[in-house]
Formats: C-alpha cells, sequence, structure tokens
C-alpha cells in the first residue's frame, strides 16, 4: 500500500498521472494504457485512496499528510440505503460506467452517502417538527397565505433543494481547484467526467460546498422571488395539446440535438429528492428515475446506436412541438424562442450537391443543432420576424475557461408565415441575404458582439431573409434546404468581413494575409516578397512599423510583448502607425494591466480604435475557421472588453496632460 507524503516545493510541480494517451504508474514510472485501466476497473480492482487533508490555518489553507484516523474515518460509515440505479450507457454525458462505476451509488464515497441519505431522512422529520410547533393552528388566516399543509410541504421541498445542491458538492466527481484552494463542484458542465483526484468537503464546515451554505442558496431565490403573481408548473409533453390555455404567449428554449441529455443528468437529483418528497408529490415523483423515452435529444443508445433513428426521432418531435404551438399562439403576440448551440460540421465540395458553381465554395459550414431546430421551426409554418443576442452566460463558469464558449443566447422573434407568402430563387435570396447581413454586422459591432457570439447572431438575420419565403429554389427548381441556408449565412459573414479589409492601411492587409497563412510562424522572404507585391506593401515598411522581423531569410509577425517593447508611435523609427500594431498593442496592454492601461492607448489613438476593433472580429473569424482557438482568445477578449476600454479611453481624454518638451530636434 502507498503512503503519501506532502513537501514544499517552490519548482513548478510535475505534470499529472493521466494525460489522454493513458496514465503513468507513480511506483515504477511504466506507462499503463486506458484499455487495461477500464478493464481493472470494470472487474472491482480500481479504489482509492488519501493523499492529503487540508485543514484552515491563520494565513489560509495547509495540507497534511492523512493518519490512520483520517483514513479509518472515511470508510466507517454505515449507511442503509443506496441509490443503486444504473448510469446510463452514454459516453457523451457519462464517463464513468467504462471504468465500473456504474451506479449511481459508486459515484459517492460512504460518509457522502451517509451524509446524503442523513439529510434527506432529516427532511422527513421536518414535517412532524413543524406540525407541533404550529401548535392547534389550522387552515388559513388573514395574515398567513397558505394553509397548515401547504406550508409544511414548501419548506420540506426548499430543504430537499437545498439537500440537492449539496449533493452537487459531496460527490467523487468533485475536484480541487487549485486556483482558489477550494473544492469545485460536480456538474461544472453538464456532464459526469471521469475524476482522478477528488476533494470531499465537510457539510459542516464554513468551506464552500457545506450546508448551510446551500440553505443560503435557496433562501436568497426565495427572498429575491416575487409573490405577487401567484404561479403555476406543469410537466407536459410540449408535443402534445396544450390543455386547458386559451391563446397563450409562448417564449420557449428547446433542447440542442444531442449536445445535453437532461433526463440522464437529473437522475443524479432526482434520486434523492425521490427520496425526501415522494409522499408530497406522488405524480411527479411516481417513477424510479426521470422518465426518458419523451425526451426531445437525439441520443443514439436509445434507438440501438442508430444515429439516423434518433434524429428522425428529433426532428418529427420538434416539427409536432412547434407546429402544435403555432395553432394555440395568440395572434396579436410572437412567439419568442431562445437557442445557444455552437457547434459546426464542414460539408466539402466533393460531397455536397448543394454547391453551385457560381459559388465557388471550397467549403460551407454549417450547425445540426441549428439546421434541426430552424428546420422544425419553418416547416411548420413559422416566419423570423426579428433576432438579437442576449447575454444569457454566466462568465467564468468551467466550460468558458480558456475556451471560447458562447456568451449570448439568440433570441428569435417567430410569427406565421402568410399562407400567400411568395417563392424566390436562390440568387435573389443571396443578394437581400447580404444586404441583411451587412446592416445587421455593423449593428451588432457597435453594440459589442463579442466575435464568439458573431456567427450565431448572424444566422438570425440570415434565416430571416430565408424564412419569409414559401421556399427558396435552386436553379434548378430544388428546394434550397435549411442546411443550405446555413452554409450560405456563413459563407457571406466571411466574404463581408474579407471586404472590410479594404478599410485598412496596406500593411495591415498584409499582415492578415500572412496570419491566415502562418499564423505567428516564420515563412520564407521569397513568399513574403511575393505577398508584399499583392497587397503593395513595403516590407522595410512593415519592419520599421513593427509588424514583422525579417532575418536570414524567414520572416515573421512579431509577438503582442514584441510589438509592447519596441512601441512609440511618435519616434523617428515608427513613422508608420498600422491599425495591426495598435491592436495588437491594445491587447498585449488589456491583458496586462486590464481596461486602463488598454484605454490609455486608444485615448492617445482614437482614430484607430474602430478599426482595430473590427479587426479584432477579423482574426477571430479566421482563427474560428482554422480551429486555432487558443490564437482567438484574445481577439474576442478586446471585443468583449471594448466598451469598458472606450470609458477608461474618455475617462483619460477628459483628465489634464502636463505637456513635455523634447530635445530631439
Amino acid at each position: 500500500m502507498l503512503r503519501h507524503t506532502l513537501k514544499v516545493d517552490k519548482k513548478s510541480p510535475q505534470e499529472g498521472t493521466v494525460n489522454r494517451r493513458g496514465a503513468k504508474c507513480i511506483a515504477c514510472g511504466e506507462n499503463v494504457p486506458f484499455e487495461y485501466i477500464r478493464g481493472e476497473g470494470k472487474n472491482g480492482r480500481m479504489g482509492e485512496q488519501m493523499t492529503a487533508v487540508v485543514i484552515e490555518g491563520k494565513r489560509g489553507r495547509i495540507y497534511i499528510a492523512p493518519d490512520e484516523i483520517h483514513i479509518e474515518a472515511s470508510n466507517a460509515m454505515n449507511h442503509y440505503w443506496l441509490p443503486s440505479f444504473s448510469l446510463p450507457q452514454n459516453p457523451r454525458n457519462f464517463n464513468t460506467p467504462i471504468y465500473g462505476i456504474d451506479t449511481f451509488d459508486k459515484l459517492f464515497t460512504p460518509r457522502q452517502l451517509m451524509a446524503l441519505t442523513t439529510f434527506s431522512d432529516l427532511v422527513l422529520d421536518v414535517k412532524e417538527c413543524i406540525s407541533s410547533n404550529m401548535g392547534d393552528s389550522q387552515g388559513k388566516n388573514e395574515n398567513d397565505p397558505l394553509d397548515r399543509d401547504q406550508y409544511i410541504n414548501a419548506i420540506m421541498t426548499y430543504l430537499a433543494l437545498a439537500v440537492d445542491k449539496g449533493a452537487d458538492y459531496w460527490s467523487s466527481i468533485c475536484s480541487w481547484n487549485t486556483g482558489r484552494d477550494t473544492i469545485r463542484n460536480t456538474f461544472a458542465r453538464q456532464a459526469i467526467p471521469m475524476v482522478w483526484d477528488f476533494a470531499e468537503v465537510n457539510p459542516f464546515s464554513d468551506s464552500t460546498g457545506n450546508f448551510l451554505r446551500a440553505i443560503d442558496w435557496v433562501a436568497g431565490v426565495i427572498e429575491l422571488s416575487s409573490c405577487a403573481v401567484p404561479g403555476e408548473v406543469v410537466q407536459r409533453d410540449a408535443t402534445a395539446s396544450v390543455n386547458g390555455l386559451v391563446r397563450p404567449l409562448i417564449s420557449t428554449d428547446p433542447p440542442y440535438y444531442d449536445n445535453i441529455g437532461y433526463a440522464d443528468l437529473s437522475d443524479f437529483f432526482y434520486v434523492w429528492l425521490r427520496r425526501s418528497l415522494s409522499n408530497i408529490y406522488p405524480d411527479l415523483f411516481g417513477t424510479m428515475l426521470v422518465p426518458k423515452a419523451q425526451e426531445l435529444v437525439a441520443t443514439p443508445y436509445r434507438f440501438g446506436g442508430s444515429k439516423q433513428k434518433a434524429q428522425q426521432f428529433f426532428e418529427n418531435g420538434l416539427y409536432q412541438a412547434f407546429e402544435r404551438m403555432r395553432a394555440v399562439q395568440h395572434p396579436d403576440y410572437p412567439l419568442t424562442v431562445y437557442y445557444a448551440f455552437k457547434q459546426t460540421e464542414d460539408d466539402s465540395t466533393e460531397n455536397s450537391n448543394l454547391i453551385n458553381n457560381e459559388d465557388n465554395m471550397q467549403s460551407l459550414i454549417a450547425s445540426t443543432g441549428w439546421e434541426t431546430m430552424l428546420a422544425g421551426l419553418i416547416h411548420s409554418g413559422f416566419t423570423i420576424t426579428g433576432t438579437w443576442p442576449v447575454r444569457t452566460e454566466r462568465t467564468g463558469r468551467t466550460i468558458s475557461i480558456s475556451a471560447n464558449a458562447l456568451a449570448s443566447s439568440i433570441v428569435l422573434v417567430c410569427r406565421p408565415r402568410p399562407i400567400d407568402a411568395p417563392s424566390a430563387r436562390r440568387r435573389q435570396f443571396i443578394n437581400e441575404l447580404r444586404n441583411e447581413l451587412e446592416d445587421a454586422l455593423k449593428k451588432m459591432k457597435h453594440d459589442g458582439i463579442a466575435p464568439v457570439d458573431l456567427a450565431q447572431a448572424s444566422i438570425g438575420p440570415g434565416m430571416k431573409v430565408y424564412s419569409q419565403y414559401s421556399q427558396v429554389l435552386e436553379p434548378d427548381g430544388s428546394p434550397l434546404s435549411v442546411r443550405a441556408a446555413l452554409q450560405l449565412i456563413n459563407r457571406e459573414l466571411d466574404s463581408i468581413l474579407v471586404d472590410q479589409e479594404g478599410e485598412y492601411d496596406m500593411e495591415t492587409r498584409w499582415a492578415v494575409a500572412w496570419f491566415e497563412e502562418y499564423t505567428m510562424e516564420a515563412g520564407t522572404f521569397g513568399r513574403a516578397e511575393t505577398l508584399s507585391k499583392a497587397k503593395n506593401a513595403s516590407l522595410q515598411t512593415l519592419v520599421e512599423a513593427g509588424v514583422l522581423e525579417s532575418r536570414a531569410g524567414k520572416v515573421r509577425l512579431l509577438k503582442r510583448d514584441e510589438v509592447a517593447s519596441i512601441w512609440n508611435p511618435e519616434s523617428a523609427v515608427h513613422r508608420k502607425v498600422t491599425t495591426w500594431a495598435v491592436m495588437q498593442r491594445l491587447i498585449h496592454a488589456l491583458d496586462k494591466q486590464g481596461t486602463p492601461g488598454a484605454g490609455a492607448i486608444l485615448a492617445d489613438l482614437p482614430e484607430y480604435g474602430e478599426k482595430a476593433r473590427d479587426l479584432a472580429y477579423r482574426l477571430y473569424n479566421i482563427c474560428e475557421r482554422k480551429g486555432w482557438s487558443g490564437a482567438g482568445l484574445y481577439y474576442n477578449m478586446l471585443v468583449s472588453s471594448w466598451p469598458d476600454i472606450e470609458v477608461q479611453a474618455r475617462i483619460i481624454a477628459r483628465s489634464p496632460r502636463q505637456d513635455t518638451l523634447s530635445f530631439d530636434d
């Protein structure tokens, strides 16, 4: 048996023992393939060992090696109920079953199970406790809007939700956030991954994940919730008749194809809620696990592994749901659809019969999630009359850290399409699409839509043009599909962004073309010279302007820190100020000094501001298309911070400055 000791070392810690290829034995250093690890796990030969205990110190957290008492305390727990239901064999959202962790109870340590069963049982005991404290009080009175049973049921429900909140922090899927010295919850994203080094939190501590903090979360929601208008929540099949509702106003957030299996994931919380609340809500908790058969999600494992059957089920269900909404929707109000789904696939020219020679397209981009949702919406008789991105995603969530995650949802405003709506030809659609996108793009940039959201936000105005027609026809008379329309929208967006390069100086246009081919890597001088002639730019001027380095027959773009180190637009050496250098300097200042640093540069060079921001959009678009997500992060960051940078620039511009004398002349 291995024993762990702790030591303080100022050197950088070694890399972990698990990567995408497998693991490394900490005893002998040999590589261990995942196939072997999974086999051991499925055969019940994989356990866990405690490596450290975190305690509170006077100046922060202290890490100590565990002793026998700690280890014994973690295992010596008696629990009499186990949620031993099988986990779904769905590797997209559940990674643990392939390692033998294939039932819900195996997601928890013994003392975590003890804590959850104890707290769940205490929720049941609350009923008797409240009843005895209420005495002989019966029914409603003028000061009590709820009767006795409703009051008790409400308290029990809130407490059960707090236990569920605790479960999110009390599982063996919780990892340790080394940057903040705190625990990270189970659902840092919408999946149950395999976690190799997990953390346990004491529910009675003052640390993140304690039970009282879960109570505070629930209480905070109650305090902020308005009770002026009573609401009613009903669980109902969206494809069925909307019984009891006359001309409703409908706002919906439809499912995202195969992206998230909510029903499967909900079982993690359902098993504990059912234990506490099944007697209060027998209809809601009538099944042992969450009902899944009617969930609109394209999950192949529910259809014997068939992707085709899963897709057909999803498309048919979505069409029926939108058709029902159109039939009952109030005629005076639009249907609003919230959607946020970032998924793209390439359709090459060789494999697509949707590409016309006049378009000269090498590759087209579409999204299965958007395609199926829009197809259901449009084919059921809706037309899109308005769209706008709405900031709905919390910044700093795990899925957005070091990633170009969507920050916005797109709201589609829809009304029934007129029965006599005309048809249009492909060329007419493209011309109208171009005009619509140009206007929409100007407005979205002005309002600070982040580059990561731009492609998704452009779908709305593009489909507004497409959906106003009964159909759009290809040159051969066949209908232009929703997928083909999405591809054309992405193509026109790229084209508009490329056309805007004409507003840049020649040196910046050269830098964009070089970046698209080489990023920040070196290329041959001959290739750089050829490109400079095409862009009418001088390589010598590019060197003097602090854009590139030319040495020993090789040419490369300067990195941001290099641009910053030689930056001096007033110097005699840097006679040429380029949009490229200004934008890179803005990003460097923003990264190192925050918005005040970037604002100072913008205050000095306000005439370059709008072009620098537009250039960031263009470069992010290149990075997204090329799959350079790391490089794209910085361009997205600049645009996302632009409103704050402008505020800082205005503050600096209004501040009095002391003039300086120059003795260079």
